[in-house]
């Protein structure tokens, strides 16, 4: 999913939405599905397949406990037999966490104790593979598109709607087909043990973060969604341990302000970071089945070059953030509040890190442990939470589905597996320049009438090929710029406050650009 989210609402001016559509026209991004991919999406909801592949266990559901009418009620975790076909698993009390308004929702989950001690994550994954058929025109228009992509104004989904916001998403009080996760936890949030089968479900609650943060901040909250909190807590816990580095990336928004608008940033909640450790503990446990059985398709990501981090030490010395010598990167990022506009930018300017990412394919020998990790979770790790918005999560769910069966991946799997990364990668780029793009368009956009104006603003990086060139940051509006002084001039003062005027802002023509006052 994007890393630098922007959310825009009715302060979207015309010049704003026209510069997005010329965007999206330049980039060959378009919504409207081929006429054949559309029809096969059609059946597909009416009549999805229910593939018995990989399904190698069925809950006993006697002890699960009904639903109250928000949030599901507490409950002890019950015993999974064997059995050969998909599971039903629609007793369970499962409850979705999104953004309000969302309605392609990939995961949905159900927490509470294990008998003896420890936890039980159930965690129900929107089972695309029920519903794309292999090598059909769907399919290769998924493989076409690879992601969702997102603009400030609306998002071009991988699949069409009538899947990815009805059929296959995991809306409440719907039987739906899914990939259904059975994490089992010891009492301090370890991981135990991993079950994978296909399973019905039925998700008992549609949830968003204020409403999950709210509801456990006053006590309210029964044990499954209390259990977010507790569970969210020891695995990030672990992650310091391990050396793991989680960014609380703020948002920004566009906000009505003295009667025009202005570009804020948002916190992130801490019940946005519980959830998002639930989804990568499920990432890890899919890196470890796979590694196990020999065949997968992992998400790596290099250790960061000393060149980066120094990068980033002068961007924070501009910032006035204290970094320490002897204090490392992961350890300096917990102790940041994106809350405060320094910290925020500085937040934007970590994801430069995540640069070097990319897709691992093994078949029959695992790579070495150096070559399977992802720097930032310090453990193998593999996307496979958001099938419905990523093309490789629905590979991923099959691998796994096979490797905690015990069972050969299905060949249109193990098929594609060699073209994914480069289907990825490619996907990857055009998802990196949308958001870049966006960011300085909605920039553009909100500073275009300030042409000509003086800001204060923080010099927290200067070329070193041209140090009469650099970025600058303003605290207000929350915005990032290119300064350009003139080259025969002194280099410009890292990491000090400057006077700068406003050169250009035109979304579409002239990003955002300042010159020293």
């Amino acid at each position: 999913m994007p890393r630098r989210h922007i959310h825009v609402t009715d302060a979207a001016e015309a010049p704003l939405s026209a510069a997005l559509r010329r965007l999206r026209m330049r980039l060959d991004v378009h919504g409207e599905f081929p006429a054949t991919a559309r029809a096969e999406a059609e059946s597909a909801a009416h009549h999805p397949r229910l593939p018995t592949a990989g399904a190698a266990h069925a809950p006993d559901t006697t002890h699960a406990p009904a639903a109250t009418p928000h949030i599901p009620a507490a409950s002890r975790a019950p015993e999974i037999p064997h059995a050969a076909e998909t599971a039903d698993a629609t007793d369970l009390p499962f409850f979705t966490i999104d953004p309000p308004g969302s309605m392609d929702l990939d995961q949905a989950m159900f927490l509470c104790r294990r008998p003896g001690g420890g936890f039980r994550v159930h965690y129900a994954i929107a089972d695309v593979a029920a519903f794309v058929t292999p090598g059909g025109a769907l399919d290769a228009e998924a493989h076409h598109r690879v992601r969702t992509l997102y603009f400030p104004d609306e998002r071009v989904p991988l699949h069409p709607q009538v899947l990815s916001e009805d059929a296959a998403s995991l809306l409440p009080d719907q039987d739906r087909p899914a990939v259904l996760w059975q994490l089992d936890l010891d009492a301090y949030g370890a991981l135990q043990a991993t079950s994978v089968r296909r399973a019905l479900v039925r998700s008992r609650a549609r949830l968003d973060y204020a409403g999950v943060q709210r509801a456990l901040d006053s006590g309210r909250a029964e044990e499954p969604l209390a259990l977010l909190r507790t569970i969210g807590l020891f695995r990030e816990e672990l992650e310091v341990a391990r050396g793991g580095i989680s960014l609380n990336v703020p948002e920004q928004e566009i906000i009505e302000h003295n009667g025009g608008y202005t570009l804020e940033y948002r916190a992130p909640l801490p019940a946005e970071g519980w959830n998002a450790q639930i989804s990568l503990l499920t990432g890890m446990a899919a890196a470890e089945l796979m590694l196990a059985s020999g065949t997968g398709i992992l998400r790596t990501l290099p250790t960061a070059p000393d060149g980066a981090v120094a990068r980033l030490r002068r961007t924070a010395h501009a910032l006035g953030i204290d970094w320490p010598p002897h204090t490392s990167y992961a350890a300096l990022i917990r102790t940041l509040n994106p809350r405060g506009a320094a910290h925020a930018a500085f937040l934007q300017e970590c994801t430069t890190l995540l640069r070097g990412a990319g897709y691992t394919v093994f078949d029959g020998t695992p790579p070495a442990p150096a070559d399977a990790l992802h720097a930032a979770v310090a453990a193998p790790y593999a996307h496979t939470t958001a099938p419905l918005r990523r093309l490789v999560d629905r590979y991923t769910g099959e691998l796994c589905l096979a490797a905690s069966a015990g069972t050969e991946p299905p060949q249109w799997v193990r098929g594609a597996l060699p073209g994914l990364p480069a289907e990825m990668a490619a996907g990857d780029r055009l998802a990196g320049q949308v958001e870049r793009e966006c960011v300085d368009l909605v920039e553009a956009a909100l500073m275009r009438d300030r042409v000509g104006e003086l800001f204060d603003a923080y010099v927290i990086d200067v070329q070193e090929k041209n140090p009469g060139h650099g970025t600058v940051h303003i605290d207000n509006p929350a915005v990032v710029g290119r300064l350009e002084a003139d080259p025969a001039g002194p280099p410009l003062p890292l990491g000090h406050r400057l006077r700068v005027r406003l050169a250009a802002a035109d979304p579409g023509y002239a990003p955002v650009r300042f010159i020293p006052a």
